[in-house]
């Protein structure tokens, strides 16, 4: 049920597999009454949305004790994927949309999972500091660096600077103008289905 998942990552434990396993019965069960993800992709849950956040990981590796917050996080991606591969990173995670994140809280109750915790609200009313900020989509890398600066704490605990971790896709030249110091790094080179030719990972760091 979970091919793709543990082709890339061969060592989950047994929890690890029996929560991604839930998971792919949680999104469409919860998909018939709230539209988290399209309808029409639904049936790519696995690869497109599951795998597709795990992509971070392969970026990198949070240490034990990481914090890291996902802004916009809709249902509960890349955030939930995340927290279950790493067991010992808090993540906190944010949206606007209230109904979105209920779905998300109820997911990750039922996965058991202990590392997350929820935030209905905007960017601007979370005041914690975090190693990371990721996100999937959510909006331009500029505008995300803008809003995630106030979050990002200054002690540095992973082997890359703190800063903004976004998957994307398509063309960034324009988006990417002006944030010099930023990494693109293409999924392809992780993950060989044909559905992340396209998709990138940027990572900002902020000092």
């Amino acid at each position: 049920m979970i091919e793709k998942i543990t082709k890339y990552f061969p060592n989950l434990t047994d929890k690890q597999r029996e929560q991604f396993e839930k998971m792919m019965t949680l999104y469409p069960e919860w998909n018939e009454k709230i539209n988290v993800i399209s309808r029409k992709d639904i049936d790519n849950l696995e690869e497109n949305h599951l795998l597709h956040s795990l992509g971070i990981a392969k970026f990198i590796n949070f240490v034990p004790g990481t914090r890291v917050l996902d802004f916009g996080t809709g249902g509960g991606l890349p955030g939930l994927p995340l927290a279950v591969l790493f067991p010992q990173v808090h993540f906190h995670l944010i949206d606007r949309i209230g109904k979105k994140l209920k779905v998300a809280a109820d997911i990750a109750e039922r996965l058991g999972l202990s590392n997350v915790t929820f935030q209905h609200g905007d960017s601007g009313e979370c005041h914690e500091k975090f190693d990371f900020v990721v996100s999937r989509a959510v909006m331009p890398q500029s505008e995300l660096v803008k809003l995630s600066r106030k979050n990002i704490a200054k002690e540095q605990c992973n082997a890359i600077p703190n800063g903004v971790i976004a998957l994307k896709g398509g063309d960034l030249g324009a988006e990417l103008r002006g944030l010099k110091s930023s990494e693109t790094v293409d999924i392809s080179n992780y993950f060989k289905e044909g559905f992340f030719d396209t998709k990138k990972i940027v990572y900002t760091p902020i000092n």
